[in-house]
């Protein structure tokens, strides 16, 4: 079968700007569970473009990917066909049970039996750029000097940082240049320098968003930081009680407050610089900023306060965890301290990851990708929500539409179902979920935090079908809780939010 017949396929169902991520999603899929067989051969290009309707140039690409990835053979004669067999794939952020115990904590991990991964923060690691990537970094090892390859500079590659400073400028407002700059191996590494010199400072004691990110939390504590939290309403965090924790700094996500989905207001992010003024640090994580779907992102707090502000960010929801990329911007009287610390950490990061996304930002590839990926989250959080107001009419879902999550809360079930319990039950059934309780200090409603990033659209309607099953059993469980504590995998109730 050729054309349109072939597999089925449908373009209308692709996103407007991400063509050539479905049909490569499609027929990986397609090689992955046999119904395209060893030996079987795609259709000519020219021909399935014609039968979807599609530009040919996006077939192409399709399957050149797929022949990067080892999926198939390009001969001239004998067109492109099946190379081999390869094991089901399996969905974004997971490990096959051979290479990962099921007591393994890791966030990207999930346990053995889970169908529907609806755990937060996780990208669809099937979208990663894959080509172009390959392009630039091809161009990197022909172009790159030995001498690039030695120990460089533990602020990270200046070309990527000068990179950054333009790219930080124009799409957060950032006010710094490239020596403003440390490239780190992700927000956690940010995390992990701050925290050891607020210790260093004798200022240990840092005020937290509640409900906040509990992996944020979890690294601040492991160096010996100590958090009071703060609460959050539907301005963001409640600036006027920074006052009781006496605490000298602040962890915040203003653009995309993580897990209520709230942005900081204009009134509470002047009180809170007003508040940081005084000797204080405001910690700016901006882990997910660029994935706004209604509107332009607000800026970053860092430009009204560079001197009190320590911003950072990382590709680990743009592109992939495991690239291991990030940045922070310290307030210039912080940066020395923290370039010493992060030397004496690891010498530095890899060269050749940095000088390949150096490439990918200038040659506008990497805006290019936040687009087609925006499109293509903004589909998955539609369909998220139309399914949870279906299923769970007398649920609130709160936060704007941007992220790789939704914060769901039953209000009618408070006192009557525990939200840990209700993961646990879920994980069972093969759903995996976030407790809200995971990141909360204090009480208050039931809720789930649902990552809508890695799963598709069908599996997230799947996942919502069983979530309101599970829930409306709640609903006669008066006076206790939904079932038994359980341990999934033996860590799931305690498990940290996903590395940033």
């Amino acid at each position: 079968m050729t054309g349109a017949d072939f597999l089925q396929l449908d373009p209308s169902r692709a996103p407007a700007r991400g063509v050539t991520e479905w049909l490569t999603g499609q027929l990986r899929g397609a090689i992955a569970d046999g119904r395209l067989s060893p030996g079987a051969r795609l259709p000519a290009t020219r021909e399935l473009a014609a039968d979807l309707r599609i530009a040919r140039g996006a077939v192409v690409e399709a399957y050149q990917r797929l022949r990067e990835e080892g999926l198939v053979d390009g001969r001239t004669r004998a067109g492109t066909t099946v190379r081999s067999a390869p094991a089901r794939p399996q969905r974004a952020g997971r490990r096959s049970a051979a290479v990962t115990t099921p007591t393994s904590p890791h966030p990207g991990a999930a346990p053995s039996g889970i169908r529907l991964d609806l755990y937060p923060g996780l990208p669809d690691l099937t979208d990663f750029p894959r080509a172009a990537w390959l392009r630039h970094e091809r161009a990197v090892l022909t172009e790159t000097p030995a001498a690039e390859l030695g120990y460089g500079d533990p602020r990270g590659h200046p070309v990527l940082r000068a990179e950054l400073a333009a790219w930080l400028s124009r799409t957060r407002g950032l006010r710094v240049g490239a020596d403003g700059i440390i490239v780190v191996t992700g927000v956690a590494q940010s995390l992990a320098l701050l925290g050891q010199q607020l210790v260093r400072d004798g200022k240990n004691i840092v005020a937290v968003e509640d409900p906040g990110s509990a992996g944020a939390v979890q690294q601040l504590e492991h160096w010996g930081v100590h958090a009071r939290p703060v609460p959050v309403d539907a301005d963001g965090l409640v600036v006027e009680r920074l006052a009781s924790t006496r605490a000298r700094s602040v962890f915040v996500t203003p653009a995309h407050q993580f897990p209520t989905g709230v942005v900081l207001s204009a009134a509470r992010r002047r009180d809170l610089v007003e508040w940081a003024g005084r000797g204080r640090l405001i910690i700016e994580d901006d882990y997910d900023a660029d994935q706004r779907y209604d509107r332009a992102p607000v800026a970053a707090i860092q430009p009204a306060a560079p001197d009190l502000v320590a911003h950072t960010g990382s590709t680990s929801k743009s592109l992939a965890p495991g690239l291991r990329l990030g940045w922070l911007v310290p307030p210039p009287r912080l940066y020395d301290d923290l370039v010493v610390a992060r030397r004496a950490s690891d010498l530095g990061g890899p060269a050749l990851a940095q000088l390949v996304l150096a490439r990918f930002i200038a040659s506008g590839d990497y805006d290019r990708h936040l687009r087609r990926q925006r499109a293509r989250q903004r589909h998955r959080r539609d369909v998220l929500l139309e399914a949870l107001a279906a299923a769970l009419p007398d649920a609130a879902i709160g936060g704007v539409a941007a992220g790789l999550h939704v914060q769901v809360t039953f209000p009618h079930l408070a006192g009557r179902l525990d939200d840990r319990d209700l993961a646990a039950d879920l994980a069972r059934r093969g759903v995996r979920v976030q407790p809200l309780r995971m990141h909360r200090h204090t009480p208050g409603e039931p809720g789930l935090v649902l990552g809508y990033g890695a799963e598709s659209p069908d599996g997230l309607a799947e996942a919502v079908g069983i979530i309101a099953r599970v829930v409306a059993g709640a609903g006669g469980s008066r006076g206790r809780s939904l079932c038994t504590p359980v341990s999934i995998g033996g860590h799931l109730p305690q498990e940290p939010a996903p590395d940033r």
